[in-house]
């Protein structure tokens, strides 16, 4: 995972990333075995709300087939 100082400063960076683990943490059970995800936080991801975060996230796992439903 990685966060840009473009991205704001170190408080608005760690939320970012807490929102990126938490949502990896709730989705891990449905990402496919065996694979390796690399993340980085872009600006905008520093105006989303956890919701947003997950419903992107989730988004981009689907386009790249990383989940095994």
């Amino acid at each position: 995972m990685a966060v840009s100082k473009k991205v704001g400063d170190a408080v608005t960076r760690n939320r970012v990333k807490r929102y990126i683990r938490e949502i990896f943490r709730h989705e891990r059970a449905s990402l496919r075995e065996g694979l390796r995800i690399v993340v980085v936080a872009r600006t905008a991801a520093a105006g989303l709300t956890y919701a947003e975060s997950r419903e992107a996230l989730r988004r981009l796992f689907r386009q790249g087939g990383a989940l095994g439903e």
